[in-house]
């Protein structure tokens, strides 16, 4: 497989000299799989200069695989390419809400709206093809298999495990590990605490083994009070995550966007530190950054 990262920050674009090492773009993962296939994982700004990467591969059929629905996660889809040209095929995949009870496809409908964008869905010219999926469904993708895993997000989040011919990585999407919302001394803490103890259990086994961990790392430990519930990871806890899930590989991403390049390394220096981890292991995401194996 073939993966290079298009856009690695969180929550906003975030373009300028500060963030010029690491890039400013918001989150898309480009995947090539050993047969030629395109899966893309979200569809943040980032998505529009895999695009531009794109012309020489038309006809084309790409699958972007959504973790989901906040903006800087979908922002980009309305400005891909490939939408736009005949013979072309998008397949997009990603989680039914339950709560609105609408399926993947609404991530492009209410977008393309004439109040948020100038141009309508009936008038883009390539096929689309919606799949919603439910936690635990896999998707062959030629050689590839994706396999969906619901993470702890404010809202609906899959993570996707691809694996492919013997190879494998994993991607969280933003993610929070579950923790207890009682005291020690209540009544329902023990109770509570089984059940998050099985969603932590499940979210590891879904990753485990995976060749590479593509992981939310959004805060510092530090920060984190004051940011519980919001649904990120800190570098702390996804280096915790990737030893348990016995990964061969970590990548920190979703950065913070106030957050310098300077900073942001000083802060992954430090996190290091902390643990007994070896360098080549364990790297900051970077736009552009490719990995081959």
């Amino acid at each position: 497989m073939i993966v290079r990262f298009r856009g690695v920050r969180g929550s906003i674009p975030s373009p300028g000299p500060h963030t010029i090492r690491y890039g400013g773009n918001t989150t898309c993962i480009e995947v090539w799989t050993d047969d030629g296939e395109l899966i893309i994982l979200d569809a943040g700004t980032g998505i529009f200069p895999l695009s531009q990467t794109l012309f020489d591969k038309f006809p084309l059929h790409a699958h972007i695989f959504n973790t989901h629905s906040h903006w800087d996660h979908i922002q980009g889809l309305p400005f891909f390419i490939p939408l736009f040209v005949p013979n072309n095929q998008v397949s997009i995949y990603g989680a039914y809400d339950p709560i609105t009870q609408n399926g993947i496809q609404e991530i492009l409908t209410e977008q393309l709206q004439y109040r948020f964008f100038p141009i309508r869905e009936c008038e883009l010219k390539s096929q689309i093809h919606y799949h919603s999926l439910q936690p635990a469904e896999a998707v062959q993708i030629g050689a590839a298999t994706v396999t969906a895993v619901l993470m702890n997000h404010p809202v609906v989040n899959f993570g996707y495990r691809i694996d492919c011919r013997g190879k494998s990585l994993f991607f969280t999407g933003d993610h929070e590990p579950c923790y207890n919302i009682y005291e020690p001394e209540d009544d329902e803490f023990s109770m509570y605490q089984t059940l998050i103890d099985q969603r932590n259990r499940g979210i590891i086994d879904g990753m485990h083994g995976v060749d590479m961990l593509i992981a939310d790392s959004s805060y510092t430990t530090a920060e984190y009070p004051s940011k519980k519930g919001w649904g990120h990871g800190t570098f702390e806890s996804c280096l915790e995550m990737a030893e348990q899930a016995g990964v061969q590989q970590l990548f920190h991403t979703h950065h913070e966007p106030t957050r310098s390049d300077d900073a942001l390394e000083a802060i992954f220096k430090d996190a290091l530190s902390k643990r007994k981890y070896d360098l080549s292991e364990v790297d900051l995401a970077s736009e552009g950054l490719t990995i081959e194996w």
